[in-house]
Protein backbone atom coordinates (compact mmCIF):
# COMPACT_ATOMS: atom_id res chain seq x y z
CA UNK A 1 0.00 0.00 0.00
CA UNK A 2 1.37 3.50 -0.49
CA UNK A 3 1.07 5.92 1.67
CA UNK A 4 0.86 9.61 0.61
CA UNK A 5 0.51 11.15 4.09
CA UNK A 6 1.50 11.60 7.91
CA UNK A 7 -1.97 10.27 9.24
CA UNK A 8 -2.34 7.29 6.90
CA UNK A 9 1.58 6.57 7.51
CA UNK A 10 0.99 6.38 11.29
CA UNK A 11 -2.63 4.16 10.78
CA UNK A 12 -0.38 2.06 8.71
CA UNK A 13 2.30 1.49 11.01
CA UNK A 14 0.02 0.87 13.80
CA UNK A 15 -1.90 -1.38 11.94
CA UNK A 16 1.12 -3.55 10.99
CA UNK A 17 2.33 -3.96 14.74
CA UNK A 18 5.08 -1.63 14.97
CA UNK A 19 5.70 -0.68 18.14
CA UNK A 20 4.46 3.06 18.79
CA UNK A 21 7.87 4.09 20.41
CA UNK A 22 9.83 3.47 17.50
CA UNK A 23 8.81 6.30 15.39
CA UNK A 24 7.47 9.66 15.91
CA UNK A 25 5.38 11.50 13.23
CA UNK A 26 5.01 15.20 13.55
CA UNK A 27 1.19 16.08 13.90
CA UNK A 28 0.29 12.49 13.27
CA UNK A 29 2.26 10.30 16.05
CA UNK A 30 3.80 12.04 19.15
CA UNK A 31 4.30 9.38 21.57
CA UNK A 32 4.42 10.92 25.10
CA UNK A 33 6.89 10.42 27.18
CA UNK A 34 9.07 11.14 24.33
CA UNK A 35 11.12 7.96 23.84
CA UNK A 36 14.86 7.63 23.72
CA UNK A 37 15.21 6.35 20.59
CA UNK A 38 13.53 6.59 17.35
CA UNK A 39 13.15 7.22 13.71
CA UNK A 40 11.13 10.57 12.94
CA UNK A 41 9.21 12.69 10.32
CA UNK A 42 8.89 16.53 10.20
CA UNK A 43 8.63 19.17 8.44
CA UNK A 44 11.38 21.96 7.62
CA UNK A 45 10.86 25.52 6.32
CA UNK A 46 9.96 25.92 3.09
CA UNK A 47 7.52 23.17 2.59
CA UNK A 48 10.48 20.40 2.70
CA UNK A 49 10.34 17.41 4.76
CA UNK A 50 13.25 15.56 6.73
CA UNK A 51 13.42 11.96 7.93
CA UNK A 52 15.86 11.00 10.79
CA UNK A 53 17.05 9.19 13.31
CA UNK A 54 16.75 10.49 17.71
CA UNK A 55 19.74 9.29 19.50
CA UNK A 56 20.85 10.58 22.85
CA UNK A 57 18.97 13.76 22.97
CA UNK A 58 19.71 14.78 19.24
CA UNK A 59 18.25 14.75 16.14
CA UNK A 60 20.35 13.51 13.09
CA UNK A 61 18.81 13.90 9.80
CA UNK A 62 19.06 11.31 7.39
CA UNK A 63 17.13 13.18 3.78
CA UNK A 64 15.02 15.80 3.02
CA UNK A 65 12.45 15.74 0.98
CA UNK A 66 10.43 17.84 -1.61
CA UNK A 67 7.09 16.25 -0.35
CA UNK A 68 5.35 14.80 2.57
CA UNK A 69 4.55 11.49 0.32
CA UNK A 70 8.71 10.99 -0.71
CA UNK A 71 9.41 11.72 3.35
CA UNK A 72 6.54 9.06 4.31
CA UNK A 73 8.05 6.36 1.94
CA UNK A 74 11.48 6.94 3.80
CA UNK A 75 10.46 6.29 6.71
CA UNK A 76 8.56 3.12 5.96
CA UNK A 77 11.80 1.72 4.81
CA UNK A 78 13.61 2.93 7.51
CA UNK A 79 11.10 0.96 9.89
CA UNK A 80 10.67 -1.81 7.22
CA UNK A 81 7.12 -2.36 7.18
Amino acid sequence: MTVTDRQNLARALQEAGVPAEHYWIEGAHEPAPTPPDFVYLRSLEGGRWEVGVYERGAYEPVATHATEAAACAHLRTLIGR
